[in-house]
């Protein structure tokens, strides 16, 4: 399997203020290419343009709109070079839209939006964990989204390399060394 497209595309996923940006922002500055959590840009659009599709005003229309940029961030890494690692995408959106809605169906979505059979996932971190402006749901839900998560990738497929709660560098250097044997 290794060497073909998707096995370039990695996600880095789990708890919601656990570092992944942060460890999404070492590895790009390793030259790495990245895909920022689509997510994140969302709130930040709903925000600025005075929308409804937040998270905490309409979770479910929020994932729709999350769930169609992760798709289109998905199709659009086939024109980078190298592996492409993505801070959350499309199975992190159909697994909270599953958990809410009862639809798309995860196993379907995963067949079109395959990504490198090991996901890094990001365990609950409440040291570094944050509220702000843009995320303002508290560690408990973050707790909640992360076990989905830790069940719904193995339930697809996917093998999860949980990372320690260590700096962000040593995170870089063992999700690299997690994919060294792996050649994109």
């Amino acid at each position: 399997m290794a060497g073909r497209g998707i096995d370039r595309f990695v996600i880095l996923s789990g708890c919601s203020g656990g570092g992944k940006s942060s460890l999404l922002d070492e590895l790009a500055r390793r030259s790495h290419a990245t895909v920022p959590e689509p997510g994140r840009r969302v709130v930040a659009e709903q925000l600025r343009e005075g929308g409804t599709a937040l998270p905490w005003v309409d979770t479910v229309g929020f994932l729709q709109r999350v769930l169609v940029l992760a798709q289109a961030d998905h199709d659009a890494a086939h024109r980078a070079k190298g592996r492409v690692f993505f801070d959350r995408g499309v199975i992190d959106a159909t697994a909270g839209l599953y958990h809410l809605a009862g639809r798309p169906d995860p196993v379907e979505v995963a067949r079109r939006y395959r990504h490198h059979r090991t996901v890094f996932l990001v365990p609950p971190w409440p040291e570094i964990h944050v509220t702000d402006a843009e995320r303002r749901h508290g560690m408990d839900e973050a707790i909640a989204e992360c076990d989905r998560l830790a069940a719904t990738y193995p339930a697809l497929g996917y093998e999860v390399m949980v990372l320690p709660r260590v700096s962000v560098a040593e995170r870089a250097d063992m999700v690299l060394a997690a994919l060294a044997g792996d050649q994109p």
